[in-house]
């Protein structure tokens, strides 16, 4: 049989955001890379020999493995990611930074467990509900065990709530917890279970606003953006000024005044205010423009595959790219509290850039495949 060409649509938006990000990182970290190690390219050079070269490898095994042998070794997988989100806490395995234990050290290598979470749970979770489910995509349902598939799902989430909380790493159980209930709901399971995990999962987000003081003072911030300006409200005060400073054309690659010392996470979780300083309104909407048609294009592959497992996976995987690119622009924008994730492609972070490049390398298996 002749072999079916990969989407070259995602394939172009995906080298697009990644070499955007390397330069945008280039410029964005030189400052403070000059401050730390005496040479302006050590984030950069950092970025590319841990997050872009690893995860174009990873990124190229998982467009060439087949893809029923991710639904066969997935769970073993998802085992392996579980036992490394609690060697986090292993003082001999995992580090803190930032008053977050979520690393774990290898000699000169670190990453974070999470990262691979949001890919190998959505995988398994993908596989689970299609060994469960006699039905095609968005018909009649017709299926067998969505009772006990509730009880697993729920458990299941009530264990990455656990591990990720202890870190803590909320923003990423956020991300996994919306992801996971929009595929679940997509399999065509019945929408009062679908209903039933948010509400759980509301209630739960309530709690764990209480019970920390810091995540109430952001969603405090978030009401009032004006409170404690040098202090609690800080970050977005200052995300808010570049963002408003780079106006529509943006004052020009290279020239943010921010990125001085003075908007936290510059090269991380705030990459995107800086971004919007330098480029302006015009390319701040191309970059949201690029994440729009990563999640179309993404859905047109889940839409063409014939099985379950891959249509979900699908799904999966662009859900997650889209919502966590929004959920990070937003809350640089005073549209959701911070919440301390990566812009996809973007942000410095090998961890998650790898896992993004893996779930690029297997939207373009399905679409070979489809």
């Amino acid at each position: 049989m002749k072999t079916r060409s990969f989407d070259h649509p995602l394939f172009v938006i995906s080298v697009i955001l990644v070499v955007l990000g390397i330069l945008i990182l280039a410029g964005v970290s030189a400052v403070f890379s000059q401050e730390q190690f005496g040479k302006p390219t050590y984030f950069l050079f950092h970025q590319i020999m841990y997050g872009v070269a690893p995860g174009l490898i990873l990124g190229f095994l998982a467009f060439r493995i087949p893809l029923s042998y991710f639904k066969k070794w997935i769970f073993p997988l998802f085992l392996l990611n579980l036992v490394a989100l609690g060697l986090v806490f292993i003082p001999i395995i995992g580090f803190q930074s930032g008053g977050a234990t979520r690393w774990i050290g290898l000699g000169p290598f670190s990453f974070q467990p999470a990262e691979f979470l949001k890919i190998t749970f959505l995988l398994y979770l993908a596989a689970l509900i299609s060994s469960r489910s006699r039905d095609s995509f968005f018909r009649q349902k017709r299926t067998d065990g969505f009772g006990s598939m509730l009880i697993i799902f729920l458990v299941l989430l009530g264990i990455l709530t656990l591990l990720l909380a202890l870190q803590p790493n909320i923003g990423t159980l956020a991300i996994i917890f919306l992801t996971a209930v929009l595929v679940y709901f997509s399999a065509g399971t019945p929408i009062w279970h679908s209903a039933l995990v948010f509400s759980i999962g509301i209630g739960g987000l309530i709690t764990l606003i209480q019970i920390a003081p810091y995540r109430f003072n952001r969603f405090l911030v978030f009401l009032n953006p004006d409170t404690d300006v040098l202090g609690i409200g800080y970050q977005i005060k200052q995300a808010l000024i570049a963002v408003g400073s780079g106006g529509i054309l943006g004052l020009g690659f290279g020239m943010s005044r921010q990125k001085f010392g003075f908007l936290p996470q510059s090269i991380g979780d705030s990459i995107f205010a800086i971004f919007a300083e330098e480029g302006g309104f015009i390319w701040a909407v191309i970059l949201i423009l690029l994440f729009l048609a990563f999640v179309w294009q993404g859905f047109q592959i889940s839409k063409k595959s014939k099985e379950m497992f891959t249509r979900l996976a699908g799904i999966g995987i662009s859900t997650w790219i889209g919502i966590q690119a929004f959920v990070n622009i937003a809350s640089m924008i005073g549209i959701l509290p911070l919440t301390g994730i990566p812009l996809p492609f973007i942000s410095y972070g090998g961890s998650h850039l790898a896992a993004e490049l893996i779930g690029v390398g297997i939207l373009l298996n399905i679409s070979r495949n489809a």
